[in-house]
């Protein structure tokens, strides 16, 4: 299969691209954070790009495109007749002392008005018919292809990234619906009403067409011209558009780090200079189009003046008043719009397609298959086994986990347990393979992650978040996503287990709708622990996903997973979770510790300051001892209500 075949249809190159691919979808096609190289081949890589959107939109429905075009020639009548009807009703009709005919001839030139509005109007809902599912493959193509990158063999994760895919789901997708149906609607417009100005001229005066086509072919060639720097600056707002987006989800999502660290004025400068960047972006790309202003008085008002100029000589040559005005009116009255269309429509808005189209086709390309792994392997049970774990979040970074070892038998329940900003959550991402260690190997059931195909690795194992997802639908998709053949009987029953009787008989029942906005997060924490229970996964991992449920609650869920088959780990902000556990990790920030609770409460100081913390909420020394905070820790003691539950 070629890389083609692995391209969206929607943005697979047009017939005729150098070497049969799209643009920035090769082998060496730039990620979705990079930019692309500003090389002489650029202007017409776009244009290819925009020509295949161009085809694949026609392509899609046939029917649509034709009448769209029909209904198009038939609103490009009145350019053809107002000049033929003004020279009548002039030579005819005002010049002979003839009402009637000046009559007769400015009613046609009014009815071809009014027909050619009236077929504009019925063309619109045709051109719906072509973009609007444009829009919805273009988004789908995107998506796919962002996703398909993210989860590929050594991808690696990227913020940035996510937030130029964002820019392009938003402004760019919404930057070529428009500028297409510009396209569609106004191409053939444009071509008609030069091409019936022409004629129309050369009926009434041959010698006048030299008058009309020479300023007009003087603007297409300075048009052409003045495209290239168009381009470039369209692709540079583009650039900085997506550098600004970039630039604001960095600084909102480390914010909190950023007030710690007091680097909130290095934060600013570094957000201050996209804003800035972008601005000068914007003003580049208007000072260019500033310019191509000039085609229009190049291309419309300068044949006017050289047609009113020449007026004497031309009727000395036998060209009548009526033809005359008959010429000035195909010129005002014609061209001049049809040359704001090739500004407007068929330039600005062409070349933005161009660019734009060429961007989403970078972010919709799919990564090319890898070399065959060999025969697949899938994990046996939910036992554990983490090697030498080292990760760290960037090359500079010091590392979170650090020479991690730890193993865990199919059906142990381990509970993870340390003060915040440790590496729980990153312990719990490693277990779930979402995130490749720098250094060291996860073995899950037998078989390492990356030896395990997606498919078998979703089925394996599953990760409950800390702020879970659920799903506009019903209760009975968002429970039984990851087991979708899930009986009534079962999930009646784990419902019953796990304490979601009130929720579901509140929605309806299991086929009742969801409206995510209206759960609390208690609520919508149960239906992500009930997707996971559901599953088949023998790998449970939950990183506090139970932190918005009560004492009673959470028992009950823990409760249930106990008599689930499979091992669980929890990462926990609660210490009873830790006392009922098979085992606890301790993560310390320098030598992680495992035991039970006894044990680690009796043999390790800094697990008795936080058994101590949480259950006095007096400061917890040994984590100062061990240079460590703990941050959060009042909304923990808010939620978790630890004088209900026995000693330790």
């Amino acid at each position: 299969m070629t890389d083609v075949e692995h391209r969206p249809a929607a943005l697979r190159p047009a017939d005729g691209a150098p070497d049969g691919r799209t643009p920035g979808t090769g082998d060496d096609a730039l990620g979705p954070g990079s930019r692309p190289p500003r090389a002489s081949s650029s202007l017409a890589a776009a244009h290819r790009s925009a020509l295949g959107l161009l085809r694949s939109a026609v392509a899609a429905d046939r029917a649509a495109a034709f009448r769209l075009t029909w209904w198009t020639l038939l609103s490009a009548v009145p350019a053809l007749v107002c000049g033929k009807a003004l020279a009548v009703a002039v030579d005819e009709g005002f010049l002979m002392d003839r009402p009637r005919t000046a009559a007769f001839g400015l009613g046609a030139f009014a009815l071809s008005a009014l027909g050619g509005a009236w077929a504009g109007r019925q063309s619109y809902p045709w051109l719906a018919e072509i973009v609007e599912p444009l829009r919805d493959r273009l988004l789908r193509d995107v998506v796919t292809g962002t996703l398909h990158r993210a989860v590929a063999p050594g991808a690696a994760r990227d913020d940035d990234a996510a937030a130029v895919a964002v820019a392009r789901l938003t402004r760019q997708v919404e930057a070529v619906r428009d500028a297409l149906a510009g396209q569609l609607m106004l191409l053939w417009q444009f071509v008609l009403t030069v091409v019936a100005v022409v004629a129309g001229t050369a009926v009434l005066s041959s010698a006048a067409v030299p008058l009309v086509a020479g300023p007009l072919l003087a603007a297409l060639v300075v048009f052409a011209v003045l495209a290239p720097a168009t381009v470039r600056r369209q692709r540079e707002a583009f650039d900085a558009e997506e550098e600004l987006a970039g630039r604001a989800v960095a600084t909102v999502t480390a914010l909190r780090d950023i007030v710690a660290c007091g680097a909130h004025e290095h934060a600013q400068r570094l957000a201050l200079d996209a804003v800035q960047g972008h601005l000068r972006a914007s003003r580049a790309l208007a000072s260019v189009s500033a310019l191509r202003r000039l085609i229009v008085a190049l291309g419309a008002h300068a044949p006017l003046l050289l047609v009113v100029l020449a007026a004497p000589r031309l009727h000395a040559r036998g060209v009548t008043p009526g033809e005359i005005v008959g010429v000035l009116a195909y010129v005002l009255a014609t061209l001049e719009p049809a040359i704001r269309l090739l500004v407007q429509g068929l330039g600005a808005s062409w070349l933005r397609l161009a660019v734009a189209a060429e961007r989403l086709a970078e972010a919709a390309r799919r990564p090319r298959p890898g070399p065959d792994p060999g025969p697949a392997l899938r994990p046996s049970d939910g036992s554990v086994t983490l090697s030498g774990i080292v990760f760290a979040y960037g090359p500079e970074a010091e590392p979170v986990l650090d020479g991690l070892d730890l193993a865990l038998a199919d059906g142990e329940h381990l509970v993870v347990v340390g003060p915040s900003g440790i590496g729980k959550s990153t312990l719990a991402d490693v277990l779930a393979g979402m995130l490749p260690p720098d250094e060291g190997q996860v073995v899950l059931g037998g078989v390492p992650l990356g030896a395990v195909t997606p498919h078998d690795l979703a089925r394996a194992r599953v990760l409950v978040p800390q702020h879970p997802y659920v799903f506009a639908g019903t209760l009975r998709e968002n429970l039984c996503y990851l087991a979708p053949g899930t009986s009534d009987a079962v999930l009646a029953a784990a419902v019953g287990e796990l304490g979601m009787d009130a929720l579901a008989e509140r929605c309806g029942g299991a086929d009742g709708p969801v409206d995510p906005a209206t759960l609390s997060s208690g609520e919508r924490a149960l239906v992500a622990v009930a997707r996971a229970y559901l599953s088949e996964a023998r790998l449970v991992v939950l990183d506090e996903a139970t932190r918005h449920l009560d004492a009673a609650a959470e028992r009950r869920v823990e409760a249930a997973f106990r008599r689930r088959p499979g091992t669980v780990v929890t990462v926990a902000h609660r210490m009873t979770l830790a006392r009922r556990a098979d085992r606890v990790l301790l993560l310390d920030g320098t030598r992680p510790s495992t035991g039970t609770h006894r044990t680690l409460l009796a043999e390790v100081p800094l697990y008795a300051d936080l058994v101590g913390h949480w259950r006095t909420g007096a400061t917890a020394p040994g984590a100062h001892r061990a240079g460590l905070s703990t941050p959060g820790a009042a909304s923990d003691r808010s939620s978790s209500r630890p004088a209900a539950d026995p000693a330790p």
